[in-house]
């Protein structure tokens, strides 16, 4: 039976490689649809978790595993052969920096690899994780193809970027716009297809580059505005300006304008590490992104300012920041979402270590945090807490923090988050970004 036959009556084979934030979504969305799914990943830990009935990923509850894992539909290992089983193959794998900021693809090329062994005829491969343009083209096609196989006559190969929102109630995987861009039009028809099968809204585009260079402009957009905005907040800081009283007040025109807010940083698996992807591949063409590449200091350049910014206020109240107890308020990289990947928080603790400073911190959503050295355990929110802290700091504004009583118990606050904007109470002793 060809792949299309397979794909429109769900016979196909699904392998979905890596089961992250993004792959284990998209594995347990195929089932549901009726595909029969192996979900890969050489994490030993995260195989046994599953097989538990255990999620350890926000947007994928532990129902959701029972109602996938009920059925002969669905399994997970750590055995990459089973590739040879599948029809259609998702690499859903980390794209992470090297130290130097350059493209780590480690992960793909390792798959991709592995792969190889396994690729047969009439076989759809995607490659979902963010990576500059050129990525599928010149990685995994030539990779796969040869001993027979030809993209886009007997092995289908396309780009689709995960656009995963850790958190967000309206927008999941099925209901998210998917992009499929194929190395030829065959293969993005053929990708388009097996998408739409579970998938609510299918955008083609016309070439896996332009796919690819699509989820990086998504990205830059934010990191680039999220800049503009952190800078915005130093010089009103300078000014003494309240800079939230004045994005509020731009947003009141009805066009041209739309608000971002600041923070003590930008984190997360995407906008941290996704803007160098492309300033980097700029390089090959004789082109410096600049633009880019500035947004990117500014952004890493937040928590010096939020540390700098503490020690100001600490002074101004007859204490000094090394030696004081720090009560932090959040250390995920997002509100209401349990992950620590590239959160700025990590950065600010780490700053404030280094001043001396003894910590404290409170995330219903992080227990433990590694910090060096040092392990920290998650304290329980308490008035007498509050009270004994020297100051509380707000980095990540999770919806469960009870802000009245925060204001009125810790004596003194730096609310880098504006989290506690709807606190009606005197709010002298609390200072925003």
């Amino acid at each position: 039976m060809a792949l299309l036959d397979k794909i429109h009556d769900h016979s196909a084979v699904v392998g979905v490689v890596g089961l992250g934030y993004v792959g284990l979504p998209l594995a347990v969305l195929q089932a549901k649809t009726g595909f029969r799914v192996f979900g890969i990943d050489e994490d030993h830990e995260k195989i046994a978790r599953i097989d538990k009935g255990q999620s350890y990923i926000g947007d994928v509850q532990d129902a959701d595993l029972a109602h996938v894992s009920g059925t002969t539909g669905f399994s997970v290992t750590t055995n990459f052969n089973v590739l040879q089983k599948c029809d259609i193959v998702l690499i859903c794998v980390p794209t992470p920096l090297t130290a130097n900021k350059e493209p780590d693809l480690g992960a793909v090329l390792k798959v991709t690899k592995t792969l190889a062994q396994h690729a047969h005829p009439d076989m759809l491969v995607v490659l979902e994780s963010t990576s500059y343009p050129g990525t599928t083209e010149e990685i995994i096609v030539p990779a796969l193809t040869g001993r027979g196989l030809q993209a886009g006559r007997n092995l289908f190969v396309a780009f689709s970027p995960e656009r995963v929102d850790p958190g967000n109630a309206s927008f999941k995987t099925h209901n998210t716009a998917k992009l499929v861009g194929g190395v030829t039009s065959t293969c993005g028809e053929m990708a388009r297809t097996f998408y739409e099968q579970s998938i609510v809204n299918i955008f083609p585009v016309s070439s896996a580059r332009v796919a690819e260079m699509t989820k990086l402009v998504e990205n830059v957009f934010r990191s680039v505005n999220i800049a503009f905005v952190n800078e915005l907040a130093m010089l009103c800081d300078r000014m003494g300006i309240n800079v939230h009283e004045v994005i509020d007040a731009a947003t009141t025109k009805n066009f041209g304008f739309m608000p971002f807010y600041p923070g003590p940083g930008v984190g997360g698996h995407c906008i941290p590490l996704d803007p160098y992807y492309l300033s980097w591949k700029s390089k090959a063409y004789d082109l410096h992104a600049r633009f880019i590449e500035l947004a990117g200091e500014i952004n890493e350049g937040m928590p010096y300012f939020v540390v700098g910014k503490l020690q100001r206020i600490l002074n101004k109240n007859g204490k000094c920041l090394n030696g004081a107890t720090i009560l932090v308020l959040g250390v995920t990289y997002k509100a209401d979402v349990g992950d620590p990947r590239q959160s700025p928080a990590t950065k600010v603790m780490e700053l404030l270590q280094t001043e001396g400073a003894t910590l404290i911190y409170v995330d219903p959503f992080a227990p433990r945090l590694t910090l060096g050295d040092t392990e920290y355990a998650a304290k329980t929110l308490s008035p007498p807490l509050l009270t004994e802290c020297d100051a509380c700091l707000i980095l990540t504004a999770h919806s469960t923090f009870d802000y009245d009583m925060i204001v009125e118990r810790a004596s003194i606050i730096f609310d880098t988050r504006n989290a506690t904007r709807h606190v009606k109470k005197n709010k002298e002793h609390v200072t925003l970004l």
